[in-house]
């Protein structure tokens, strides 16, 4: 368990770094700011949890999340917990991100700004909803991405977690559009199965998300007396921002309208700011005391709004892009007019925006203790923030630029499969900023951005110049007989994936990959892909053939037999083919991937016994075992050397294995990209030995071996076969223990239903 942490901390040094460093300016914020940090509406979530009415201007999505926390840990819990998903939104978005093979350096920054930013540290501090929409906005993001192109069940609960961030913040209404857009595109411009499956799906989504809105806007006109989901007040997002620009002498209104128009001048508008008139007639007293008694204040400002835009829709428009871009300035400005920003940084002293007894109370009943600040750590938090402890907003504009690109297909996009699954959070947080932005600029709905422009981003420019590569350097010199591959992707790999992309875009695969690695093979394969189910396990299957330079038809067999075919123009090997397959099924979207042999050897129907171990959870890597199983006429000296190697790898990884080279293999779609490869042929020991010294639990499976069904052997005299074989696992063994410090020791093997070997075996 140690030492597989120091490995993942080795690797993942610089994402480790910013999560200590967020993790550390988090518990600072903790300290200085006690229980917790109160804004305006905090008080209005505190007063409604457990009560929960609908009818006011928040929805109540937050107050369900602040229910069970204020009883256990009062506003210090909250606090603890959002800052826990804080530092878990930068891990999210680094993981998802190495999901889609971006480079580790790349990740990492673009996790920062959601571990760093002291906007971020100042929100997850505050009793607000903002945190709880990034991280449903993020998890949404990683339904629809994580699997491939979503199935209708996915894309279902997906619409119904971007539903649930509607129920935290209304702002999330307008997400469902870019999400339907990628659930019809993830699998390109022409998918597999054709449209009707993207159709189904995206129904589904709209479908998820439209309903549970419906339930909750229901809930709404029943239980508090208006239908939808909350909002700024009864005359709609637009009326303080109609209010700023109305030419009121100018616009055919009625008695009613005209006493909601503003009477200052535009310019004097414009400086006391949309939000006081978005706000002004939600407090009853202003209702009260300027206008008549029995008004409609509500269908007067609804009416108000469509006539200003309608007549003044380019005043409209102008201050909605302006305020959007806003959030791409180089530092943090306040605008004439806009929300204070200084309500968004840390201040020196404990801040509140209500009587402090009314304040003091609150933290009072669940903490049992008054507001706290500790001068000291407040003064570093504020210095950190005002001296460029944040994202400045060109970064996040050039992340957006760059997003933008992948998406129109600049550089390598085109083929990379990266466009859809970029669209998706740039998508997600241009249409959340644009909607905030219709109703008004604060700093504060910036947010979304610091979690979905990095994402965007750096996928955007992994499209653009190119997947990671993975460096290699052997430690030996490579020799006429085995040449080593140093690098992935090299030429031959980048022109086979050139080629696959130009074939078949965008597409995902399904959540179990067969790969076959086949050369010369045009008589067998194609019993061979009729013979793989369409599903096994409850999980769809997909079948992936890399032809290794075949010089005959197989690639053509295998096209016509419905396999995704991808072809590498240069023959080199069994192992360099399993390889390039390996980082297809990884980068498309596979869960697990099963390999097996072109010369139909393996009894496919066994594919079951290799799957159900690993969506269990009870392995990482599943082979099957000829002596647990049978073999049909094995000639002697491969099965004296089937017992000599088992005999060497068990003694040397000092785990018990029976079948080091049997074909019939599956895997977490991780184990065989983690584990360095390097050999272009006898690659089922290099595998099988770097996976154990890696710590990743195996289990064996009695199976059958059969006999050809077409073909000829292609890995030469059994004495030369066994040399060569002899190498790689002793220098895989020796090359593993020289980096992991240790002889490879790993949890033991597990064997399922284990038996004697077959008589006659």
């Amino acid at each position: 368990m140690t030492a597989a942490l120091t490995r993942a901390l080795r690797r993942h040094w610089l994402l480790a770094l910013l999560v200590l460093a967020g993790l550390v300016l988090r518990i600072i914020t903790q300290l200085a700011y006690r229980p917790a940090l109160l804004y305006i509406d905090s008080f209005r979530y505190l007063d409604d949890v457990g009560v929960f009415h609908p009818g006011g201007i928040n929805p109540v999505g937050y107050e369900w999340f602040l229910w069970p926390l204020l009883g256990v840990g009062g506003l210090t819990g909250v606090a603890v917990v959002q800052h826990l998903l804080g530092i878990g939104l930068g891990i999210g978005v680094y993981v998802l991100l190495r999901r889609f093979g971006v480079r580790e350096w790349l990740s990492a920054l673009a996790a920062a700004p959601v571990l760093l930013d002291a906007y971020q540290l100042q929100i997850e501090q505050l009793i607000m909803s903002d945190l709880l929409f990034q991280v449903l906005l993020l998890v949404a993001v990683y339904l629809l991405c994580w699997w491939g192109p979503p199935t209708p069940k996915v894309a279902a609960v997906a619409g119904a977690v971007l539903a649930l961030s509607v129920m935290v913040r209304s702002v999330g209404l307008t997400v469902v559009l870019p999400a339907a857009v990628f659930v019809l595109l993830a699998a390109g411009l022409r998918p597999r199965g054709g449209w009707r499956p993207r159709l189904i799906a995206t129904g589904a989504l709209v479908a998820g998300f439209g309903g549970l809105v419906l339930v909750y806007a229901l809930y709404g006109a029943v239980v508090g007396g208006k239908f939808g989901v909350g909002g700024s007040g009864g005359g709609g997002v637009l009326f303080g921002r109609a209010a700023v620009v109305a030419n009121c002498d100018e616009l055919d209104l009625t008695r009613e309208e005209q006493l909601l128009c503003p009477d200052e001048p535009r310019e004097r508008r414009e400086k006391i700011g949309i939000d006081f008139y978005l706000h002004l007639w939600d407090v009853q007293a202003n209702v009260d005391n300027l206008l008549p008694e029995g008004m409609d204040v509500n269908a007067a400002q609804r009416s108000l709004t469509r006539k200003v835009v309608f007549n003044q829709p380019l005043d409209i428009a102008a201050g909605v892009v302006g305020d959007f871009l806003k959030g791409f300035a180089p530092t943090r400005t306040q605008a004439v007019g806009d929300v204070p920003l200084d309500r968004w940084q840390f201040q020196l002293d404990h801040p509140t925006y209500a009587p402090d007894w009314y304040a003091q109370e609150w933290a009072e009943l669940y903490d049992g203790v008054g507001l706290r600040a500790d001068p000291e750590l407040t003064s570093f938090l504020r210095g950190y923030q005002l001296g460029g402890g944040y994202t400045p907003g060109l970064l996040l504009g050039c992340a957006l630029l760059l997003a933008s690109a992948a998406v129109l297909g600049a550089g390598r996009a085109r083929r990379s499969g990266l466009r859809a699954v970029t669209l998706l959070p740039a998508g997600l947080v241009t249409t959340s900023l644009l909607t905030a932005s219709v109703m008004e600029f604060s700093w504060r709905y910036q947010l979304p951005g610091l979690v979905l422009f990095p994402l965007a981003g750096a996928l955007g420019a992994t499209a653009i110049f190119g997947r990671e590569a993975i460096r290699s350097t052997p430690r030996s010199t490579p020799s006429e007989e085995c040449q080593m591959l140093t690098t992935f992707p090299d030429a031959v790999d980048r022109d086979a994936l050139e080629e696959y992309a130009s074939r078949y875009g965008e597409h995902r695969f399904a959540p179990v990959v067969v790969l076959i690695a086949a050369y010369n093979e045009e008589e067998s394969i194609g019993e061979v892909l009729d013979a793989i189910p369409a599903r096994s396990c409850d999980l769809d299957v997909d079948t992936l053939v890399v032809v290794d330079g075949a010089k005959d038809r197989t690639a053509e067999v295998s096209l016509k037999h419905g396999a995704h075919t991808c072809v590498a123009p240069n023959n080199r090997g069994q192992g360099a083919a399993l390889r390039l397959g390996y980082r297809l099924a990884a980068q498309r979207g596979a869960r697990y991937v099963i390999t097996t042999d072109a010369d139909g050897q393996y009894d496919i129907s066994e594919l079951p016994k290799l799957l159900e171990p690993l969506i269990e959870g009870r392995a990482d890597f599943v082979s099957g075992s000829r002596r647990l199983g049978s073999n049909e006429r094995p000639a002697l000296i491969r099965r004296i050397g089937t017992y000599v190697f088992a005999w060497v790898v068990s003694a040397l990884t000092r785990q018990r294995i029976t079948d080091t080279s049997f074909g019939f293999r599956g895997m977490r779609v991780e184990v065989p990209n983690s584990v360095t490869l390097r050999q272009p042929q006898y690659q089922s020991s290099e595998l099988l030995v770097g996976l154990l010294s890696h710590g990743y639990r195996a289990v064996e499976q009695p199976m059958r071996m059969l006999q050809r069904t077409a073909g000829e052997s292609k890995k030469g005299s059994s004495l030369s076969y066994g040399y060569r074989y002899a190498k790689v696992v002793l220098g895989t063994w020796w090359r593993e223990r020289r980096s992991t410090g240790r002889a490879a020791g790993a949890p033991a093997v597990e064997r399922v239903s284990e038996r004697p070997a077959a008589v006659g075996d």
